[in-house]
C-alpha cells in the first residue's frame, strides 16, 4: 500500500480508462453542473461535487461550495471511495476512526457528513466521484441514495456519449481528409490525362475544319466522338466531388435534342455484340429543339446504355424517348433504356444505385467497371429535380426510366457552332504555357481565329514579355514551373498594376479552383480540353471588361431554415453575422498563416467550421477541417497555404451571394 494513499489493485487499468474519456483539465460543461445541483438539491448539503482522481490529485469537473479546481489526492475521502462497488456514506465523521482527525474535518472544509458515489465504467473501473458533503451530521433515506447513484449512472452516460462523440469526430476528420485527398488525387490524375487528350481533341478539331473526303470525315468523327467520350469518363469521376460539394449546375442552353440522341446512338452502336439488336425509337411528337443541359443528358444516357449494352449478350437493347406532356413553356420527356440481359435480382434493386455497387460481386470480374456509372446517373437526374426509377427481372432483363422537363426553344435560337470567325479585330495574345503540344494547339486554334500569338514557357518569362511587348491578353496556364498561373496574376496585377485581360487554361479543374482563379485577378476561365468555341467565347468575356463572371457556387440553406423554425428576424440575422465576420476571420486566417502561428491557424480554423458548416459550405468545411488538423502538427505548409487561399475565394463567392438575398 501507498504510504500517502490506498492504491486500487487495477491502478493501471483504471488510469488508462480515465485517460480514454479526455476528460481531465477540460472547461466547465452544463450537463456536469446541472447533476452537481442537482445532488445538492436532493441531498440537502452546501457542498457537492463531481471529481475523477488520477495518479496524484482529485480534480473537479463540478463543483459547488469548494472553489478550487483540484486538491492532492492524499488528502481527499475518495481516494477511498474508488476502492468500493457501492456508495460510501459517512453519517458523522467525527465518529469515524478512519477520519475523525482528518484535517478537512477538525478544519479546512468541515467535514462533517460525507456521502460519495463511484463513478463506474462500463468495464467496472472507479475512475472518479459524485459527493455530496455537510458542516452538519446527516442520514440520507432510500430515496435520496437511490437519486444519488441514478445521478452517478448519468454521469457516466455523459461521459460515453462524450467518447462517443470525441470517437466520431476523429472519424469524420479522418472521412473528411480522405475525400479531400481524393478529391485532390483526381484532379492530379485529371490533369495528367487531360494535358495529352487537350492535344488530341484540339487537334482533331483543326483537321475537321479542312478539306476532308467523306472517309476521312467519318474518320474524324468516330476519332471525335471516341475523345469526347474519354473526356466523359474522366469528368464522370471529377462530377463525384463536385456533387458533393454542390458546385455541379445544370445549365440551360438550346440544343438539337434528336441530334444528341442519335449521337448518343451512334456512339455507342460500335459496342453493341452480335446477337444483339439496338434500337433508337423517338415519339413522332418529340421537339426538335429544346432549352436544357445536353452534356448531361448526354452523360446519363451514355452510362445507361452502355451499362444495357454490357450486360447484354443476345436479345435487344432499346432506347425510347416520348413526349408525355406540354405546357406553353415545357416539355416533358420520359426516357427508357430496356434491355434483355441478365437483369438485377429484386433484393438489390434498392442499392444499384449506390456509389461503388454492383448487382453482384462477380459482375466486376465478368463485366467490368467501377460501379460509379449509376451513382452518378442518379445524381445528375436528381439535379434536373427528376427521378430516375428501374425495373427488372433475373435473367429477363431491366428497364431504367425517367422524365426530364425542358423548356422550349423559340425558332430564333439555334445551337452555338464551332466557328473562327469573331468580332475582335486583331489581337495580339501572350500564352503561358509549358506543355509543348498544347503550345503548338493553341498556336493554331489563335492563328484559325486571325490573331497573333507570342508562348512563354513559364511565368517568369510571360513577364518579362509582358514588359518588352504590348498585348491585348494573356492566357494563363495554372500549372506551370517556377512561376505559375496564380503567382503570375498576381504579380501582373498587383507589381506591374496592369489591367489587361487574363483567361485562365486549365487541366486540374480542382473543386474552388474557379473561384480562386477569378478572385487573383483573372478574367474568363476555360477547362482543358478545350473546344474552340469555348476558348472564343471565354476570349470575348475578358475582353468584355462590363460582362460580370458568373459563380457556380450554389448556396443550401436547408440546415439554416430548419433552425430558425420560420423566425426571418433569426435567418438574416445569421446571414448578416456570417457576411460581417466570415471574411474578417478568413482574413487573421491568412495573416496569421504568413505569421507562421500555427497555433492561430488551428484556432482560427477551429473556430470557423460550424459557420460553414450552417450554411453547407462542406467544401469549405472540408478545408478548414484539413487546415486545423494539419497546423496541429506544427508546421505550416505549402498545401495548408493552398487551402486557405481556396477558402479564401471561396468564402467571397459565398458572401456575394448571401448579400444578394
Amino acid at each position: 500500500m501507498n504510504d500517502k494513499f490506498p492504491i486500487p489493485e487495477n491502478e493501471i487499468g483504471r488510469l488508462a480508462a480515465l485517460r480514454r474519456y479526455n476528460i481531465l483539465d477540460t472547461l466547465p460543461d452544463h450537463a456536469f453542473d446541472d447533476a452537481t445541483k442537482l445532488v445538492s438539491y436532493i441531498c440537502g448539503v452546501p457542498i457537492a461535487h463531481i471529481s475523477f482522481i488520477d495518479e496524484s490529485r482529485q480534480w473537479f469537473k463540478s463543483e459547488i461550495g469548494i472553489g478550487v479546481s483540484e486538491v492532492p489526492r492524499e488528502i481527499t475521502f475518495c481516494r477511498y471511495t474508488i476502492l468500493e462497488s457501492t456508495m460510501v456514506e459517512i453519517n458523522d465523521t467525527f465518529l469515524n476512526e478512519r477520519f475523525k482527525d482528518d484535517p478537512n474535518v477538525t478544519g479546512g472544509f468541515n467535514v462533517r457528513f460525507y456521502a460519495g458515489v463511484p463513478l463506474t465504467t462500463p468495464d467496472g473501473y472507479n475512475i472518479g466521484t459524485i459527493c455530496a458533503v455537510d458542516h452538519v451530521t446527516k442520514k440520507l433515506d432510500e430515496n435520496q441514495r437511490n437519486a444519488l447513484s441514478i445521478v452517478a449512472k448519468h454521469v457516466m452516460a455523459q461521459l460515453e456519449l462524450g467518447t462517443k462523440n470525441f470517437e466520431l469526430d476523429a472519424q469524420k476528420k479522418i472521412a473528411e481528409r480522405a475525400v479531400l485527398a481524393k478529391d485532390r488525387f483526381l484532379a492530379n490524375m485529371s490533369h495528367e490525362i487531360r494535358t495529352p487528350l487537350n492535344a488530341i481533341i484540339g487537334f482533331t478539331d483543326l483537321l475537321a475544319q479542312t478539306s476532308l473526303d467523306e472517309i476521312q470525315s467519318e474518320y474524324i468523327d468516330n476519332v471525335q466522338i471516341a475523345g469526347e467520350n474519354l473526356l466523359l469518363i474522366i469528368n464522370d469521376i471529377l462530377d463525384l466531388s463536385k456533387i458533393e460539394s454542390g458546385n455541379l449546375t445544370i445549365d440551360s442552353e438550346p440544343f438539337n435534342l434528336r441530334k444528341t440522341l442519335k449521337h448518343v446512338y451512334n456512339l455507342l452502336k460500335i459496342k453493341v455484340a452480335k446477337d444483339v439488336e439496338f434500337n433508337l425509337y423517338l415519339d413522332a411528337d418529340m421537339p426538335e429543339m429544346v432549352i436544357g443541359d445536353q452534356g448531361r443528358l448526354n452523360q446519363i444516357l451514355v452510362n445507361l446504355v452502355g451499362n444495357a449494352l454490357k450486360f447484354t449478350t443476345e436479345g435487344e437493347v432499346t432506347v425510347s424517348v416520348k413526349k408525355t406532356d406540354e405546357t406553353e413553356d415545357d416539355y416533358s420527356l420520359r426516357f427508357s433504356v430496356k434491355d434483355s440481359g441478365i437483369g438485377i435480382e429484386k433484393n438489390k434493386l434498392k442499392t444499384i444505385f449506390d456509389r461503388f455497387t454492383q448487382a453482384e460481386e462477380s459482375t466486376t470480374r465478368r463485366f467490368g467497371g467501377t460501379g460509379l456509372g449509376l451513382n452518378i446517373v442518379k445524381q445528375l437526374v436528381d439535379l434536373h429535380n427528376a427521378e430516375i426509377n428501374v425495373k427488372s427481372d433475373q435473367g429477363r432483363g431491366s428497364e431504367f426510366f425517367f422524365t426530364l422537363t425542358y423548356k422550349k426553344a423559340s425558332k430564333n435560337q439555334t445551337v452555338s457552332k464551332t466557328s473562327s470567325s469573331n468580332n475582335l479585330g486583331e489581337l495580339k495574345i501572350l500564352l503561358c504555357e509549358d506543355n509543348i503540344l498544347n503550345q503548338k494547339l493553341a498556336k493554331s486554334v489563335i492563328n484559325n481565329f486571325g490573331f497573333e500569338l507570342d508562348v512563354a514557357n513559364n511565368g517568369e518569362e510571360g513577364i518579362e514579355l509582358l514588359l518588352e511587348n504590348k498585348y491585348d491578353l494573356v492566357l494563363m496556364d495554372l500549372q506551370m514551373p517556377i512561376k505559375d498561373g496564380y503567382q503570375t496574376t498576381e504579380y501582373i496585377r498587383n507589381e506591374m498594376k496592369m489591367s489587361i485581360p487574363i483567361v485562365a487554361m486549365t487541366a486540374h479543374s480542382l473543386v474552388g479552383e474557379q473561384e480562386r482563379c477569378f478572385n487573383v485577378g483573372m478574367d474568363a476561365y476555360v477547362p482543358k480540353p478545350f473546344k474552340q468555341a469555348a476558348l472564343l467565347k471565354a476570349i470575348k468575356t475578358a475582353m468584355n471588361k462590363d460582362n460580370e463572371t458568373k459563380s457556380d457556387r450554389i448556396l443550401d440553406l436547408s440546415f439554416l431554415e430548419e433552425m430558425s423554425c420560420g423566425d426571418e428576424n433569426f435567418r438574416k440575422e445569421m446571414i448578416q453575422i456570417f457576411v460581417e465576420r466570415i471574411p474578417e476571420q478568413v482574413a487573421q486566417l491568412k495573416e496569421v498563416f504568413q505569421q507562421n502561428n500555427a497555433d492561430a491557424v488551428k484556432r482560427l480554423a477551429h473556430n470557423m467550421k460550424s459557420s460553414l458548416d450552417i450554411f453547407m459550405l462542406t467544401d469549405l468545411s472540408g478545408y478548414v477541417s484539413l487546415i486545423e488538423e494539419e497546423s496541429s502538427l506544427g508546421k505550416l505548409t505549402n498545401e495548408i497555404e493552398d487551402r486557405i487561399n481556396l477558402l479564401y475565394c471561396g468564402i467571397e463567392d459565398a458572401v456575394k451571394i448571401l448579400k444578394e438575398l
